[in-house]
């Protein structure tokens, strides 16, 4: 895939000097919760293309699959580009679920 000419900025997240991409890519949409999941080679495509147009955070969670989004992020062959790209993997929505469930 060519290089995009869009710029994504940058922002620090936290105190401990980890810098990402001001707009993220959310992956809760590719496998879940928005109908059927999406074709396996178009979210790596769009996955390619976030990062190719300076996208260095991506929002995943196992309660999407399980496992399912980051299986995918494995496929889509960053391993060379991880210290670049943050993965942030939020399990606080397991918590918030199981308190809801509680009511």
């Amino acid at each position: 895939m060519a290089a995009s000419s869009v710029s994504v900025p940058r922002i620090k997240l936290g105190s401990q000097g980890l810098e990402v991409s001001a707009q993220g890519l959310g992956c809760m949409g590719m496998s879940a919760f928005y109908g059927p999941p999406k074709p396996e080679p178009d979210m790596i495509k769009l996955i390619h293309h976030a990062v190719a147009s300076g996208v260095t955070l991506l929002d995943t969670d196992d309660m999407y699959g399980p496992h399912t989004n980051e299986i995918l992020l494995g496929k889509v062959g960053f391993r060379s580009l991880l210290v670049s790209i943050s993965l942030a993997i939020f399990k606080f929505a397991q918590k918030m679920f199981d308190v809801m469930l509680e009511f």
